[in-house]
């Protein structure tokens, strides 16, 4: 496989904390993530890598799960109120084993990577997710 190809999955707004962090990121804080994908693939009979036309239901997931919503870990002690809180239509809640770039880069690698499952000719080599212009982390094959 010679052939490299980047999608750019970006504006989700999406608020989380990191209950086990010592620093300010153990409160609610928001960013609109970005996502870079890096696919890789020999090329199909057009020429492409990723048909970039063919993302409509992999954006709809991940509408759903980032996009002006709050994203709590399951073990967060605090769960309940959060809970609480969605219960009352005050958030949209998201529940994750665990919270922050990293996680949420392996959970959209994982997602994509079944999406192209079917096709063994492209495999996701990594994604990248952007919480600002200065920090990112990165889930790699």
């Amino acid at each position: 496989m010679k052939f490299q190809s980047t999608k750019i999955l970006e504006g989700y707004s999406t608020t989380f904390r990191q209950w086990k962090a010592e620093s300010h990121c153990k409160y609610l804080h928001g960013y609109s993530l970005r996502f870079k994908v890096i696919f890789q693939g020999d090329l199909d009979e057009r020429g492409w890598v990723v048909d970039f036309g063919s993302f409509k239901k992999i954006k709809q997931k991940m509408k759903e799960l980032f996009d002006h919503t709050t994203i709590v870990a399951l073990d967060d002690p605090r769960l309940w109120d959060f809970q609480n809180l969605a219960y009352h239509d005050l958030m949209q809640l998201r529940t994750m084993k665990d919270v922050g770039c990293e996680k949420f880069a392996e959970v959209v690698f994982n997602m994509i990577q079944s999406e192209f499952d079917h096709q063994e000719r492209v495999k996701v080599v990594s994604v990248e997710c952007f919480e600002n212009n200065t920090n990112s982390a990165i889930y790699k094959r």
